[in-house]
């Protein structure tokens, strides 16, 4: 990609244009980390950079911003610019071409506010980001506050970078953070707050700093409360002594591996949420069915960080039956297959080694046997097989309106095939036709 990226640099200085590799990708090359996309900025106006590549699609060309197709990757190209007001708390009102000096001025934070001309290699840093970067630290450039008040979620992104690279925040941009907090509501969508919370947990070494942050700087009780609900609800000492539900959920989180995927990282952050709904003192303090109950919680989380359905639907699945594993061992061999063979058993895997491993005192013994069982099912039947009814033939044959009804039938016929209940197509359909026509 580099190779590429110096290209559409040097066809640009050749044409008589600044060119130079902007923000994020600087900040990574310096740091030592393969930079996973590479912006480009110029003094070139999205008209002249048209003009100069044959590929390219205008996606904020009223922001200056061209994507550019060079070879077989695309790189954003854009106009060196400065920002006049942001009345949607993202987007500038509107823009003036300008130099390099006043558009890093514009940027959020100074290790992002850099340039590199890979072609003299040469950096570029008007804003004292590579000092900031030997310190380690998370600062705003220019004033805090204006740099908030232009897009609001920067409140959320220098909580992100600074425990994604273990930094410590500049003390002005930590008061402005803690000051401002409440805007976090503010002009800024729900999926926005979203994909940040997903990359402190997939890329934060240690994810439990950055939601502690949140929660100093008073953002978590903002946009995820239910999870500031955790802090204090003590557990029973005897399998609990690491503390109470909030440090067990940070202990869970920090214990995943490196290449956990994100339903099993979502699942493990909300595993215990339930808790502070089902708290009670009987003959030790209780939480029954914080299970079902956590797995309702998230999904209302969920739902309104606007999450996809199918994510919801696996994320709550593991919640649901987390506290199941302790019956697997009873199965019967047919319905112990039915339950290894779920799409979502891996996760709940994972969900549950992290649950046991952010409890004090850690059993694993009961992970460890369910996790052999899993992997020699595994061998014996590599993938689950095709189901015998697609979605769209379910409703044929009941007369059903496409919905989740239909996706629990078909699961449901699934199950059935896995175990062997149901052993051809035929059999499917006379099985749905039975149970579900609606005639009947």
């Amino acid at each position: 990609m580099q190779l590429y990226a110096i290209d559409v640099v040097r066809i640009l200085q050749k044409k008589g244009f600044k060119a130079y590799y902007a923000g994020g990708c600087v900040r990574d090359m310096i740091m030592g980390i393969y930079p996973k996309d590479i912006d480009i900025a110029t003094d070139a106006t999205p008209d002249q950079i048209e003009r100069i590549f044959a590929c390219c699609v205008s996606v904020g060309k009223k922001f200056g911003v061209i994507l550019v197709k060079h070879k077989k990757y695309i790189f954003e190209v854009a106009t060196f610019r400065s920002d006049a007001n942001y009345s949607d708390g993202r987007h500038p009102d509107s823009v003036t071409f300008t130099s390099p000096e006043e558009d890093a001025k514009r940027r959020d934070f100074t290790i992002n506010g850099m340039f590199y001309d890979p072609v003299a290699d040469q950096y570029l840093d008007f804003v004292g980001g590579q000092k900031d970067l030997k310190e380690r630290l998370i600062r705003f450039i220019g004033n805090p506050e204006k740099r908030i008040e232009e897009d609001h979620l920067r409140l959320l992104r220098a909580i992100r970078f600074k425990n994604q690279f273990h930094f410590q925040y500049d003390p002005e941009t930590y008061d402005a953070i803690k000051r401002y907090s409440q805007l976090i509501l503010q002009k800024v969508s729900s999926e926005r707050i979203r994909e940040e919370i997903c990359k402190m947990l997939l890329y934060s070494p240690k994810p439990s700093t950055a939601f502690t942050d949140m929660s100093n700087l008073g953002i978590l009780d903002l946009i995820i409360p239910e999870l500031e609900q955790l802090k204090g609800m003590a557990q029973p000492y005897k399998y609990h002594q690491e503390g109470d539900v909030w440090d067990h959920t940070m202990g869970a989180i920090d214990s995943l591996p490196a290449e956990a995927p994100l339903i099993a990282r979502l699942a493990t952050l909300f595993h215990d949420i339930g808790k502070a709904y089902t708290y009670s003192r009987k003959e030790r303090i209780r939480f029954d069915t914080h299970a079902p109950t956590g797995a309702e919680v998230t999904e209302q989380i969920m739902k309104r960080l606007k999450f996809s359905k199918k994510q919801i639907e696996a994320v709550t699945w593991c919640i649901k039956y987390h506290m199941n594993m302790m019956d697997f061992l009873k199965m019967k061999d047919k319905k112990l297959r039915q339950w290894l063979h779920h799409p979502q058993m891996e996760n709940l895997l994972i969900l549950m080694k992290a649950d046991a491993e952010g409890t004090i005192p850690t059993d694993l013994s009961l992970y460890k046997k369910i996790e052999r069982l899993y992997r020699l099912n595994l061998r014996k039947t590599p993938k689950p097989p095709k189901p015998f009814l697609s979605g769209i033939e379910i409703i044929e044959l009941t007369g059903l309106s496409p919905g989740p009804k239909v996706g629990k039938i078909k699961e449901k016929l699934l199950d059935l095939q896995i175990i062997k209940k149901i052993k051809s197509k035929k059999s499917a359909q006379k099985w749905v036709k039975e149970k579900y026509l609606i005639s009947n």
